[in-house]
């Protein structure tokens, strides 16, 4: 546990507290990645999301301007976390909120924004962006309506990226020391990875900008194509990324590279982040996190830094991706039918794939193995062949009862050799092969022999689910 003091000084308001949100770096989901990847945590903003960063400068640069007067009104068409941002420096500035939000956006959300004072506005996901009723179309047609209103424009308003090249790019630098080479994000109004990602490149232009795409949107393609291609959007599930219009804060000459991700992709790197991390993290951050995975597996680099966004918290949705309930109902959970090879992968740790031994090595080895690798029992392999198995339990009894056996071939003391099983099979259809007589499975895969798998590693799967 970190001993560094924080928070030593009062603050004027929970304003003083917007930023300096700690750079983590992720240990378990990178198990076998050279790259180190760091994580932003942005969770950590008193409103929960990397958006606290903006609400106060678009207020601040609407009264610098006139715009916005004393009892004004702000309003704004947002995904949710622009809408809490806005409404808790309106809240202490005395103004009221009026948010039109997509019918897609989560409940919490919702109730979040209408617990600060906010008037919010459920609008339909599924018309064009030029449609009256599209949430942003809204969002205007109220504020010309209303009077001594503004909308807040964060699509197209300075304020955004510059909240971000004047703050969050320094702090990047600054707790990277100057090391970072990658820099991965996701563009929703696209304030983020534009000023980020052109603090960081005036730094060093070495640094290599990467923004994920939910698939559906259109700017990793409009990226691509630099514009040449009209794509329409469809309907995708992540929130606060991903565009079916090009925002006017985006800029994309700073990004070197689009990748574009499924919502399946993103909701489980979500979860894992979550489960494996410690890390209570929203959808986007799920997406930026896969990214940054595929990026640092490419580098293969141990001196590179790479650095990405936790942009949200997962209290925001607990009854979306934290639901295997709704998971399941929008066909983005399949852990019925998982195969046996997929929690190979999950369960990877640096261990050699399968540890085992030959039938004449010593028990004496055999224990050493299991000790030096931390497993329980090791299957006896022959060539290709396994001809019989050993356990740490059975060996220690033996050879407590007779130290001699030590140096005996295991071949004189193993049991029955574990089943092999295709990695194909699916997690529950291998279940009823585990028992106490038979604790482990090797799992074959690519014509070889690609793990081991034991009960507690189903058990532990099955807990998570």
């Amino acid at each position: 546990m970190s001993t560094t003091p924080r928070n030593t000084r009062p603050y004027a308001s929970v304003l003083d507290t917007i930023g300096w949100t700690p750079l983590i770096r992720l240990s378990r989901v990178t198990r076998g990645i050279a790259t180190p990847v760091y994580a932003k945590a942005e969770f950590f903003n008193p409103g929960g999301s990397v958006k606290d960063r903006i609400g106060l400068p678009i207020i601040e640069r609407a009264e610098k301007a006139g715009e916005l007067k004393p009892g004004g009104t702000i309003v704004e068409g947002t995904s949710g976390n622009t809408g809490v941002g806005l409404a808790m420096a309106a809240a202490l500035k005395g103004y009221r909120c009026i948010f039109t939000m997509p019918d897609k956006m989560s409940q919490e959300k919702v109730r979040l924004l209408k617990a600060f004072g906010a008037e919010v506005i459920i609008t339909p996901t599924a018309v064009p962006p030029d449609h009256p009723d599209s949430y942003v179309m809204m969002a205007a047609r109220i504020a010309k309506e209303t009077p001594n209103a503004i909308l807040a424009n964060q699509f197209y308003n300075p304020a955004n990226p510059e909240a971000h090249y004047e703050t969050t790019g320094p702090e990047l630098w600054e707790q990277s020391e100057g090391k970072v080479t990658h820099f991965i994000a996701a563009a929703g109004t696209g304030g983020t990875i534009t000023g980020v990602g052109r603090y960081l490149k005036e730094r060093n232009p070495k640094v290599k900008v990467i923004a994920g795409d939910p698939v559906g949107s259109i700017l990793a393609e409009y990226w691509r194509s630099k514009g040449a291609h009209k794509v329409e959007g469809v309907p995708y599930k992540i929130e606060g990324v991903g565009q079916d219009k090009l925002p006017g804060t985006l800029d994309m000459s700073v990004i070197d590279d689009y990748r574009t991700i499924t919502d399946r992709e993103s909701f489980a790197m979500a979860r894992r982040l979550t489960r494996e991390e410690g890390l209570f993290v929203g959808g986007s951050s799920g997406l930026i996190a896969h990214v940054a995975l595929q990026v640092a597996r490419e580098v293969n680099d141990p001196n590179a830094f790479i650095v990405t966004f936790l942009c949200d918290t997962g209290e925001r949705y607990l009854s979306k991706l934290y639901s295997d309930e709704w998971m399941r109902e929008n066909q983005l959970l399949d852990s019925d039918r998982m195969p046996i090879g997929q929690l190979l992968q999950g369960k990877s740790d640096g261990t050699p794939k399968v540890v085992s031994v030959a039938p004449s090595a010593s028990v004496r080895q055999a224990l050493g193995l299991m000790s030096l690798h931390d497993v329980s029992q090791l299957p006896v392999l022959d060539g290709d062949s396994c001809v019989g198995s050993v356990s740490e339990s059975m060996l220690s009894v033996k050879a407590l009862e007779n130290a001699k056996l030590l140096d005996v071939p295991v071949s004189e003391v193993m049991e029955p050799p574990f089943p092999i099983i295709d990695g194909s099979q699916p997690v529950e259809s291998v279940v009823k092969l585990l028992s106490k007589s038979n604790p482990a499975l090797l799992v074959r895969a690519n014509g070889g022999l690609g793990g081991i798998v034991t009960r507690s590693d189903v058990l532990a799967y099955m807990m998570a689910r």
